[in-house]
């Protein structure tokens, strides 16, 4: 990607990202504490475990619902400009300026079946991020109580490992997520390589042609995203409510 794209081609995307994780994030974090607040039992401080997967799955489905095609349209950005053969459809030629944000959004919705089309892969994508998200929260939230103190140090590592362990383990979701979000670019069936009717097939198709490690190609670099970013994310959080709390 550096050789044929440079510096700007790691980046590209990263600035619709930064505008889907704002109300990504204010979503889940909000409604998390809604539903925390609704579950607690008079004199209880802090869920079950229980509670807090279903709090998380909840606010992760609620996240997804609201930012869902700003997600699609950042990961076709992300790819439309690559260097790949498969892709001449759809991809941006040589010397052409890849398409705004809002234009894309516009021509997915006129071209690949409007409403429906900006959430192609919503599915998927839920089935992943729910999961993902209560593993995150009752992850955290559960080391939280063994935590020697509550340093910024320690919120970085706490939410680092629980990110760490929610990605690992619901990863194979992911990689659907985004296989189906690119599947339309490819035009005819195959040219992607890969051709898919629901996430059942999916899935077994995958497992067929590439394996039981194919469900986690790309892990490692997922990972290089996603630790860092989540423990940043419950950092910020933790922090902000403290503050907010002193108000």
């Amino acid at each position: 990607m550096y050789k044929e794209e440079g510096i700007k081609g790691l980046f590209r995307g990263n600035g619709l990202n930064c505008v889907r994780i704002f109300p990504y994030s204010a979503v889940q974090f909000y409604v998390y504490q809604k539903i925390k607040f609704l579950l607690l039992k008079p004199g209880d401080t802090e869920l079950n475990n229980y509670q807090r997967l279903f709090a998380g799955a909840m606010c992760g489905t609620a996240s997804v619902a609201a930012t869902y095609p700003l997600d699609l349209v950042r990961t076709r950005l992300s790819i439309q400009t690559a260097n790949l053969a498969k892709l001449d459809k759809s991809k941006v030629k040589a010397g052409e300026k890849p398409p705004g944000v809002l234009h894309l959004l516009i021509k997915i919705y006129k071209e690949e079946g409007g409403v429906l089309a900006l959430y192609r892969g919503v599915w998927p994508t839920t089935l992943g991020v729910a999961p993902y998200v209560a593993i995150n929260f009752a992850v955290y939230e559960q080391l939280k109580e063994f935590a020697p103190d509550s340093s910024p140090i320690m919120k970085l590592l706490l939410g680092a490992t629980s990110g760490g362990i929610a990605q690992t383990l619901t990863y194979p979701f992911d990689l659907l997520r985004r296989r189906f979000q690119v599947l339309s670019m490819g035009g005819n069936a195959g040219e992607l390589g890969f051709q898919y009717n629901s996430v059942w097939h999916a899935l077994t198709t995958i497992v067929k042609t590439e394996g039981w490690r194919g469900m986690y190609k790309g892990l490692t670099a997922n990972l290089f995203k996603v630790v860092p970013s989540m423990a940043v994310s419950w950092l910020c959080y933790e922090e902000v409510k403290q503050w907010m709390v002193s108000l």
